[in-house]
């Protein structure tokens, strides 16, 4: 700041200098005052939805749009467009995601089944270090709220696996309303069970705000894993109300649902902006995978496919990154990124050393626009008889032993099969994969209670067939043998 001391009178040189000095004491406090979070590590908040389709978003073109509030999220920062989850079903892909490395490394390849709920053996190994782990040793305070999906016993729980608070379901999925006719109906509270809240959407955004407010004072790590939109179908009255025209039962149970999810996600970010914490806060939004649109009529947009299965529509998901000051507000981001990075990113906002071993890279340079060009040479997924790369606008799938390529940038929708038309990509990018493929880990469970899905690998690469092939299919028999999902 630059000070004139022409008054239009004379001063001496004596009274000229104290006239500074006090000015060069006093202005500092006048016009700023101390930041309280200057010099601490930022904040971090992940928030996973579950289930929710890459088309399910106002901002990413839902036909119906009633997700004002994320698509608010969008607006304040970073939307990726051609983000993938690690894995096209949820616990799998919650795994890399909170570790940061491909989760075939340490074999974690499918959902787990009922009976892996008294197995000691099933769950994140103990030897895998978590981002709340990675991040309490930096000194935050962590804490989860919502679906685990990691482990059942003890030892696998969030508790023991770096979070110094947690609220919600080890399991997979719970009712929403006690008066539920399925669905679990009790909650955790560290290792204490208690019964489940009238709505349990609400009662997770409850709680993600009262972290936010007993720790506002010192960084904090906050993973808040909704489970909606994923079944069962239920919600509650007030926001069942808002859709009594629609004539669906699912489909208004699902609007509720996903209503119910932005109020959540808006809660939250309330929360942060409240108390002063938004520059200081790094908060990231996508999904676990994509819609399973036969069930909860979800959508995958312009995407082909649905969850568990390796097309577009069961692993592109939505990702939104929100940091002002540091990232740009409104910009739309084209580049392939996968849910290990959301580990990268994490430790390195944090400071935090030792990422080397990760599969995950740093995106912050590709959001903020400082560096361009690809975050990885290639993706790679594996699930079980299903197999996927994607290496610059081109991706090959492989279904039991179908090979399909694709030109994406061309064919989003993956309709056109160029297996033929480019031979020499398709073995040169198969190749890649199979070497890729042989450095993990063989998958260490497979639900075997199924009767479809991943026992019938021929049904399921009919399956994918009749999907790029625009025939009518029924996921449902397919994945589920017709049985309980």
């Amino acid at each position: 700041m630059r000070i004139s001391l022409d008054f239009g009178v004379r001063v001496s040189g004596r009274i000229r200098a104290l006239a500074l000095a006090i000015l060069t004491i006093s202005l500092p406090a006048c016009t700023q005052s101390p930041d309280p979070h200057q010099g601490r590590p930022p904040n971090i908040v992940v928030i996973l939805a579950d289930d929710l389709g890459y088309g399910d978003l106002g901002v990413q073109g839902a036909s119906v749009s009633v997700t004002p509030r994320i698509d608010r999220l969008a607006a304040e920062g970073v939307r990726m467009t051609e983000f993938y989850a690690a894995h096209p079903t949820c616990s799998p892909s919650r795994a890399g995601l909170l570790t940061g490395r491909y989760q075939h490394r340490f074999g974690f390849e499918s959902n787990p089944a009922p009976v892996h709920q008294t197995d000691p053996n099933y769950g994140l190994p103990v030897t895998e270090a978590t981002l709340a782990e990675r991040l309490r040793d930096q000194g935050y305070a962590t804490g989860m709220i919502g679906k685990w999906h990691l482990g059942y016993q003890d030892d696998k729980a969030p508790e023991a696996r770096g979070f110094d608070v947690f609220y919600g379901l080890r399991h997979g999925s719970m009712a929403y309303v006690p008066t539920g006719p399925s669905g679990l109906k009790t909650v955790f509270r560290g290792r204490e069970v208690e019964p489940m809240p009238a709505h349990t959407t609400e009662a997770f955004a409850d709680e993600a705000v009262s972290f936010i407010r007993d720790h506002r004072q010192s960084p904090f790590f906050l993973y808040v894993a909704f489970t909606a939109v994923h079944a069962p179908m239920q919600s509650t009255e007030p926001y069942l109300s808002r859709y009594s025209d629609v004539a669906d039962p699912r489909r208004r149970a699902f609007l509720a649902m996903l209503t119910a999810l932005d109020d959540g996600v808006g809660r939250i970010v309330d929360e942060i902006d409240r108390n002063g914490l938004a520059e200081d806060t790094l908060i990231i939004f996508t999904s676990d995978n994509g819609g399973p649109t036969w069930q909860t009529t979800s959508s995958n947009g312009p995407l082909n496919g649905v969850k568990a299965l390796l097309l577009e529509g069961g692993i592109r998901v939505p990702a939104i990154f929100r940091r002002p000051g540091e990232l740009p507000a409104g910009r739309v981001l084209a580049t392939p990124a996968i849910g290990q990075d959301i580990a990268a990113t994490v430790l390195r906002t944090a400071g935090a050393p030792g990422t080397e071993d990760l599969d995950g890279r740093d995106l912050i340079p590709f959001l903020e626009g400082s560096r361009a060009g690809p975050v990885h040479r290639a993706l790679y997924w594996r699930a079980l008889s299903q197999g996927a790369a994607r290496e610059g606008d081109w991706k090959i799938l492989k279904a039991d032993d179908a090979w399909f390529l694709f030109n994406l940038r061309t064919d989003p929708g993956e309709r056109r099969n160029l297996a033929s038309a480019e031979p020499e990509r398709l073995t040169r990018m198969r190749q890649d994969w199979e070497r890729w493929s042989s450095e993990m880990m063989a998958p260490q469970w497979v639900r075997e209670d199924l009767p479809g899905g991943e026992n019938r690998p021929r049904e399921l690469k009919k399956l994918i067939e009749d999907y790029v092939a625009g025939a009518p299919v029924n996921p449902r028999e397919v994945l589920y043998g017709g049985g309980p999902e």
